[in-house]
């Protein structure tokens, strides 16, 4: 029998909802900014998510990267904060997340990672839309390095958390770099990868199909470990079931041809709460007429499911 397990998400949406934060220009770190200046308000927020039946607890780490650090002002860093001060803010976010769990029975602790996408200053991890720089499967490989080396240098973030989330992913060459950036840190927390899927049909951003996203999520050639689990977020839910049966398909052709040992666990946490979806022009969640409440059965997958908003 499948086992279930249940993820925390919406970190942003309900800080700004129930908490009244606010995101602008002056916290390029978004969600990240609390561990900065509000860890009190993250540890209540996450706390909430645990209080609410959640087993797996993300850290607030998902728009890190030295450029959003070095943008942050604060009194304390009237320029910024540079590379080498960023260590303890990432071993604050786990100690939040540690507190936030802390009595409330067998939570695990799940660190965090957005795509480039997620970093850049108008934010792209819907689009893809990369610059320049961060184009290519090795520009990405390198850039992914550099942000994994902060959390692998930094003592006590590692040894605390139980799995890695690589989450949001909308180009199949950042899966691929995502998997090589893994191994070349030498981590070997089990992670999982997942993908967004905006678009109105069932390709990826840059316009891979689900077959080719599996492929690269699990290929061991690719040159990185094989992620523990695979999974679609900040997707519509009546997208799930066809996503999700195309996975499930891929997966097991994949078996039956010996390229991988065992079937991942599937990992879902959708758009959508109390029938609305995120409008991602707008910035703000609308109701849908034509959404579909969406349920999946899969038989063979160990699942987590989330019931959030957006990170």
């Amino acid at each position: 029998m499948a086992q279930i397990k249940i993820l925390d998400g919406g970190l942003g949406t309900s800080l700004v909802d129930k908490y009244d934060v606010v995101f602008d220009e002056a916290t390029p770190l978004w969600s990240t900014h609390l561990i900065i200046d509000g860890k009190d308000t993250l540890q209540a927020c996450q706390g909430d998510f645990v209080q609410a039946g959640a087993n797996v607890l993300l850290t607030a780490t998902y728009q890190t990267s030295i450029e959003g650090f070095a943008r942050t002002k604060t009194p304390r860093h009237p320029d910024g904060i540079s590379k080498p001060e960023i260590g303890p803010y990432l071993s604050g976010a786990v100690d939040v997340a540690t507190k936030a769990a802390r009595g409330r029975g067998e939570v695990q602790l799940a660190l965090s990672l957005g795509p480039y996408g997620a970093c850049m200053v108008s934010g792209q991890e819907y689009t893809g839309e990369y610059d320049a720089a961060h184009g290519t499967e090795e520009a990405l490989y390198r850039w992914h390095l550099e942000r994994f080396r902060l959390f692998t240098e930094t003592e006590g973030v590692l040894e605390r958390v139980q799995m890695m989330a690589l989450e949001t992913v909308p180009r199949i060459d950042e899966i691929r770099a995502l998997r090589r950036a893994v191994a070349a840190c030498g981590i070997t927390l089990p992670f999982w990868i997942s993908c967004v899927f905006p678009r109105d049909d069932e390709l990826l951003p840059d316009g891979s199909t689900v077959v080719q996203v599996v492929e690269a999520m699990l290929d061991p050639s690719v040159g990185g470990p094989v992620p523990w689990g695979i999974g679609i977020n900040c997707t519509k839910m009546q997208k799930l079931p066809g996503l999700v049966r195309t996975m499930g398909s891929s997966v097991r052709q994949m078996l039956s041809q010996r390229r991988i040992p065992s079937a991942p666990s599937i990992v879902l946490y959708p758009d959508g709460v109390n029938g609305k979806v995120y409008n991602v022009t707008t910035k703000k969640w609308e109701l849908s007429d034509d959404l579909i409440k969406a349920q999946s059965k899969v038989q063979t997958f160990t699942t987590v499911l989330s019931y959030g908003t957006t990170d």
